[in-house]
């Protein structure tokens, strides 16, 4: 079994690979079934999580309920006039939605639904999630905003009223380089390496019990969007499961990836780009990429 750090050819490829596509890239993966086998460039560099930490909410949300805290099929009701918006699910729905809250995690994590997300921050507490981190390890990662929060943040760093007006400002540097959001001292924060013992966890059933860890798998396993990690691993026979995080010029996926032969491997990787653009093709490819030049290496090692 072998550990990089960063170093040696694995590393000059990914820090080239991240080079090409226009953008700063930290990342670790790490063999669940070998967990000394391992590939980090910058994995202990503090990062922004933006919506990877919805991963933390739905997880206290089946700790909770193995406590016996809170019944997930307990029904929530959100309204338009209350809920937090979005691009997604009912952050983006006209009218009244009552769902339980285990279903909320099923929207916060596979459509990334700010709206779902912050209903189970809500019921939870802040405190309560920071305290599942804590309890398993995770000393360098918090939440510490809603996804209101990180609209009403941005707002006003830009010094406009609302999100409508916030839109086209998003691509002025200036207003970049003050946005608290993107700084992870400031807000939801991980580094790669915690969240991929963070998914290690939840893989191992060591998180929650056996069928909470089941049912979280699941939930990661069913995200939508397939144009980082999953684009790395165009297999029909290769499991990817993970979630996605974005803010302006930031674009990160953690997960697990999965192969028929029983090989399961942990990846996080997180990514700050040069170009404002709201639309980077490159950029949300180099996650697969990079994502795929370390497992391939961890399998490599395995012979």
């Amino acid at each position: 079994m072998s550990q990089h750090t960063g170093g040696g050819g694995i590393g000059r490829r990914l820090r080239a690979a991240f080079t090409d596509a226009g953008v700063t890239g930290w990342l670790h993966a790490v063999d669940l079934d070998r967990p000394a086998a391992q590939v980090g460039v910058g994995a202990d560099r503090l990062v922004a999580t933006a919506s990877m930490f919805k991963i933390a909410v739905a997880l206290t949300l089946f700790r909770v309920a193995d406590a016996g805290g809170v019944d997930p099929a307990e029904a929530v009701t959100l309204r338009p006039e209350e809920r937090s918006g979005g691009t997604t699910g009912v952050g983006a729905m006209l009218d009244a939605a009552t769902l339980s809250l285990r279903d909320l995690a099923f929207l916060a994590i596979t459509l990334s639904d700010n709206g779902a997300a912050d209903a189970l921050l809500d019921r939870l507490g802040l405190a309560e999630v920071n305290r599942t981190l804590t309890d398993l390890g995770l000393t360098r990662t918090a939440v510490v905003h809603h996804c209101r929060d990180l609209a009403a943040l941005m707002a006003a760093d830009a010094g406009v009223a609302d999100g409508a007006a916030l839109a086209p400002l998003l691509a002025d540097p200036v207003v970049l380089a003050r946005l608290r959001v993107l700084d992870p001292a400031l807000t939801n924060r991980s580094t790669p390496r915690e969240i991929t013992r963070l998914l290690a966890a939840i893989w191992r059933d060591e998180a929650a019990s056996a069928d909470s860890c089941a049912a979280l798998r699941r939930l990661l396993g069913l995200q939508v969007w397939p144009h980082r990690l999953a684009s790395g691993f165009p297999f029909d026979d290769v499991r990817v499961s993970g979630k996605t995080g974005t803010l302006p010029t930031i674009r990160n996926e953690a997960g697990v990836v999965e192969y028929p032969d029983g090989g399961r491997y942990a990846v996080a990787v997180f990514t700050r780009s040069a170009s404002t653009a709201f639309t980077l093709p490159a950029a949300d490819a180099v996650i697969g990429t990079t994502a795929r030049l370390a497992v391939e290496h961890l399998r490599a090692s395995r012979a």
